[in-house]
């Protein structure tokens, strides 16, 4: 009986209880930098303090939904000017993986191929229902962007970082990053603790 609970509670909000927005918030990403005290090696010989710090994502005004056009793609650098920061926006006419809008069609995405780092901007593609990015140049790594991303074909590995948005009126703000960007340790770079 309790299994059968569980799947009807499933059933009846057919919906995340959390969004991105409250997830940020409530997990203590989405303000500055802090130093977190961290313990190593707790209960032995070797237990050491060390700092530990948390970074949030800049929330950055990348564009207004009323000058979107289906599949006219906006690019934008993000999080930051560094290397292979450049990403796209796209309204996709057709629900995405992590969309936002009335139709939930409005995606961004790293355009840096996660193989070798090959350039996808200006690979965005229309096939029917599918929507598209690649074939990468280097290696012809191809994108489902219905699907978070997901690489489908070639010789990536991983899926395209999807930039996560925010939709505040007319306006749609990136602020965060899901997945490692392409050529970096950590998505954030030259992030000063103060």
């Amino acid at each position: 009986m309790t299994a059968n609970l569980k799947q009807n509670s499933s059933k009846g909000h057919n919906k995340c209880m959390m969004s991105r927005r409250d997830f940020l918030l409530y997990s203590g990403v989405a303000t500055a930098v802090s130093i977190v005290p961290l313990s190593l090696f707790a209960g032995t010989d070797s237990e050491t303090q060390v700092e530990g710090r948390i970074v949030g994502y800049p929330r950055k005004k990348i564009a207004k939904l009323s000058e979107l056009s289906d599949h006219t793609p906006v690019h934008f650098q993000y999080p930051d000017e560094g290397k292979n920061a450049i990403a796209m926006l796209v309204k996709a006419d057709i629900e995405c993986g992590g969309g936002i809008g009335q139709k939930r069609d409005i995606v961004a995405y790293s355009m840096t191929c996660t193989h070798q780092g090959g350039p996808l901007a200006g690979a965005y593609k229309v096939t029917g229902d599918h929507r598209i990015v690649g074939q990468c140049p280097f290696h012809l790594s191809t994108f489902d962007l219905r699907r978070h991303g997901i690489m489908v074909s070639g010789q990536a590995f991983e899926s395209l970082p999807q930039v996560l948005l925010e939709l505040e009126g007319d306006d749609i703000y990136a602020v965060g990053v899901m997945g490692l960007i392409f050529g970096r340790m950590e998505n954030l770079i030259d992030v000063e603790v103060g």
